[in-house]
């Protein structure tokens, strides 16, 4: 049970910190902070598919089930964004 309050706070400081640190980055660098973002969702479904291979108790399996489809979800979502905005700064002769 201490794991997993040590986990909790750990993932409450660093929302904390991430929102703290992200709404002051100015909108031309948001692209390659989204970039670094969407590998930090990937080690978190590393992480996540981690946990099930020890024991665990169904509460930390939920909660590994939970983590895995959201990191998954950021993971896919902040890809597809990165992609269609990268485009953007393409010229007309690369999209043929």
């Amino acid at each position: 049970m201490l794991d997993l309050a040590i986990m909790l706070a750990v993932l409450v400081c660093s929302f904390i910190i991430g929102y703290l640190l992200i709404s002051r980055v100015p909108p031309l660098l948001h692209t390659p902070l989204m970039s670094m973002t969407n590998a930090v969702s990937a080690v978190t479904v590393i992480g996540a598919l981690l946990l099930f291979a020890v024991e665990t108790t169904g509460l930390e399996k939920a909660l590994g089930v939970f983590a895995l489809i959201t990191a998954t979800f950021n993971l896919v979502g902040g890809f597809t964004i990165t992609d269609r905005m990268l485009r953007l700064f393409r010229s007309d002769e690369h999209h043929q």
